[in-house]
This record gives C-alpha cells, sequence and structure tokens, in this order.
C-alpha cells in the first residue's frame, strides 16, 4: 500500500513540474517564438500588439481621445480596416454602459507591424463630463468586414457619454 502511495504522489509531482514547464514556455515572448521556431505571427492578434488611449486634439463640441495600436517586435504585419466593432468601456473594471458607434470611411486598409502603429479615434460629445473610463476593449477588424479573433484592450484615462463614436483605423501613431 506505501509503494502504490508514493508512486501516485511521484506521477503527481512530474504532472505539476510537466504542467509548469508548459506555463513557462507559453510565457514566452512572441519575438522569442519567432526567432525560435521560424513562425511569425500576426501583430493583429490581441496578444501580439498593446494599445494605450491619449487625449487627442479637441474639434466643435467634441473631445477626442487617440487609440494607437503598437505591434510587438518579431511579429508579421497585417492589414486592419474601419472602425473596431464590440466596443465597451470600463472604470477599473466596472462596465460603463456607454455604447458607440462607429463613423468615418470604413473601408480603408492600413498596415500595422513592428515599427509601424495605427491608430483610431474615440469621438465624445463635450456637452456633458460623462462617465470615467480607464480601460477599452475592442475587436479589430480586417479589409473586407473580417474580423481579428480575440478582444483587444487599451489603457489610459478619458470620458465617455452618449453620442460617442468610434472612428476609423488610420495609419500612424
Amino acid at each position: 500500500m506505501g509503494m502504490s502511495r508514493r508512486f501516485v504522489v511521484t506521477v503527481a509531482a512530474t504532472a505539476l513540474a510537466g504542467a509548469a514547464s508548459v506555463g513557462v514556455a507559453q510565457a514566452s515572448t512572441t519575438a522569442h517564438t519567432a526567432a525560435t521556431t521560424g513562425v511569425k505571427v500576426s501583430s493583429c492578434r490581441p496578444a501580439n500588439h498593446t494599445a494605450k488611449i491619449t487625449p487627442d486634439a479637441s474639434s466643435a463640441g467634441h473631445r477626442h481621445y487617440r487609440v494607437t495600436l503598437t505591434a510587438a517586435p518579431g511579429t508579421e504585419s497585417c492589414k486592419l480596416a474601419g472602425s473596431p466593432t464590440g466596443v465597451h468601456f470600463y472604470n477599473h473594471g466596472s462596465l460603463d454602459g456607454v455604447t458607440a458607434k462607429s463613423y468615418g470611411a470604413q473601408g480603408t486598409a492600413v498596415t500595422m507591424s513592428p515599427g509601424h502603429p495605427v491608430h483610431f479615434d474615440i469621438q465624445v460629445p463635450s456637452g456633458t463630463g460623462g462617465a470615467k473610463a480607464n480601460e477599452v476593449s475592442f475587436t479589430l477588424r480586417t479589409p473586407g468586414g473580417g474580423i481579428i479573433p480575440g478582444e483587444s484592450f487599451a489603457d489610459g484615462s478619458l470620458s465617455v457619454d452618449a453620442g460617442t463614436q468610434i472612428g476609423a483605423m488610420q495609419a500612424g501613431a
């Protein structure tokens, strides 16, 4: 009975060590993966880019925020088009009730790659203070109306309100 128990403990310990190794392997950087396997991954996938929200110049009756997406080193370029969909605004993890519509030309494709960021605009009516937010989630679109699987997230302070609109992707930071 003692031998059988030791065998089970040994098997369990081996399985846990194997699982820990898998976790370490999965945590490797995109650049390292590309360098060691020769496989390039798309910079459009949510895990392969970062996004930051910054205030932008106001226009008549609107506040603007720029969401800049930066591709991870070692990723392959990809094409995006139109306004992101499924946009949700959060304040410290709590979902704000504001919904947004897209605006602008939706068919123009832009290319994102390491060293070549892209951005989109969040346009908010400036009539009221709005609801505070510090994170935005969204789904990216491809030319032709397809979507990039998964949700991307951007961090930064902003305020949103009824009438908020999301602009189409544009080249540059």
